[in-house]
């Protein structure tokens, strides 16, 4: 009886263990059930395709944890502690390949079997399917990056910094074909990280190839002085909006937020010529302001000498127009007292035009009466007067 009631015992035993069988393993029914369960939440949390994709539902991924840890969990302490180690290990598992972290200033990228997903903007922990279902690119859209434009910056062995010109990227050719020396720097960040990964290729080369075909569409549009001296800040700017409208032509994604001039100078190869060539400029700028300053006095008396002929001319023009006019009133008074005694007035008019006749003339008086002794003598004062003024 007793080796009968121990084997029903062990019997009864050996069914209840659900360990008995599979060697220390869940049972394939429970296996199977969390296998359909965990595809069931995987499909249950899947996003939506596009830019505003949704990321997977953090509590229902923790709950669906919890109800295969559960179904892996059988009865009794030791094998209690080996499911909770395989749930551990199953939740780093999780952990590891399903969630990923953005940094401050950084934006994550998420491709779905390659396709663009959606992109996590907001700092902190993120989620997705493991790879190769989803795959995340971060792309740092804080940072400023520089690009050297005709020159390569470098440190020696000293410490020191060295820099290299790049003839084929620095000489260029302005608007009065002189050839000019410019080192250009470039600063850029990334404004959209989908547009800058997925729109452009070769992202670096692709914006030096930009920056270098606005550059030198800036100098060619720009004399070599101004570019040396004054307009550099002015040469940059413009620059810089080609760039950037060149740039969002191609949804790049990338925002251009400075260009600086390093560095603007004559080739040494025609640094002599150059020379030449300002030498006859400023000559010819000393003639031309010579020739201004001939002009500046040489006007101003002419303009004064034309207002003096004028006003001379104006008051000729004034006197003779008055002496005309009181030659006319002259006249009519004369004729207006002829009309009135014609007797007296043709006497007065015979006596004076007689005195202006015989007034320079030499005179000889005759007496013509009947006791008159011909040639009247007389004192000749007139000539006696112009010989003392001759004396």
């Amino acid at each position: 009886m007793s080796d009968d009631k121990d084997s029903d015992k062990k019997g009864s035993g050996k069914k209840n263990n659900p360990w008995a069988n599979n060697k220390g393993k869940p049972s394939d029914s429970k296996k199977t059930q969390g296998n359909k369960d965990w595809h069931k939440g995987q499909s249950h949390l899947g996003g939506h395709g596009g830019r505003g994709g949704q990321e997977p539902d953090l509590d229902a991924l923790i709950r669906q944890a919890q109800n295969n840890l559960n179904n892996l969990l059988p009865g009794g302490v030791g094998n209690g502690i080996i499911g909770l180690a395989a749930g551990v290990i199953l939740l780093i598992a999780f952990v590891s390949l399903c969630t990923f972290i953005v940094q401050p200033g950084e934006q994550a990228v998420v491709q779905r079997f390659g396709a663009y997903e959606r992109t996590k903007t907001t700092e902190g922990l993120g989620f997705k399917f493991p790879n190769p279902i989803e795959r995340v690119t971060k792309v740092n859209v804080n940072e400023i990056r520089r690009m050297n434009i005709g020159f390569i910056q470098g440190l020696g062995r000293t410490g020191a910094t060295n820099i290299r010109d790049i003839p084929e990227e620095s000489l260029m050719l302005t608007s009065d074909r002189n050839i000019v020396d410019l080192d250009l720097v470039v600063q850029w960040s990334i404004d959209s990280a989908e547009d800058f990964l997925f729109n452009i290729d070769d992202q670096e080369n692709t914006i030096k190839k930009v920056a270098e075909s606005a550059i030198r569409e800036a100098v060619g549009q720009t004399r070599m002085f101004p570019i040396i001296t004054t307009e550099r800040d002015q040469v940059a700017q413009r620059t810089k909006e080609i760039i950037q409208k060149n740039l969002d032509e191609y949804s790049s994604g990338v925002g251009i937020r400075q260009v600086l001039i390093q560095r603007a100078e004559v080739h040494p190869d025609v640094q002599p010529a150059f020379q030449d060539v300002q030498s006859a400029k400023q000559d010819a700028e000393d003639v031309q302001n010579q020739a201004q300053a001939y002009r500046e006095d040489i006007l101003p008396k002419a303009r004064g000498q034309a207002i003096q002929l004028v006003q001379e001319a104006k008051g000729y023009k004034d006197a003779q127009i008055a002496k005309s006019t009181g030659d006319a009133e002259r006249f009519n008074s004369i004729y207006q007292a002829y009309l009135e005694g014609k007797d007296v007035t043709k006497e007065r008019i015979y006596i004076e035009t007689m005195e202006d006749v015989l007034k320079n003339a030499n005179k000889i008086i005759l007496d013509q009466g009947e006791n008159g002794s011909g040639v009247v003598p007389y004192l000749p004062l007139n000539q006696l007067q112009n010989r003392q003024k001759a004396q």
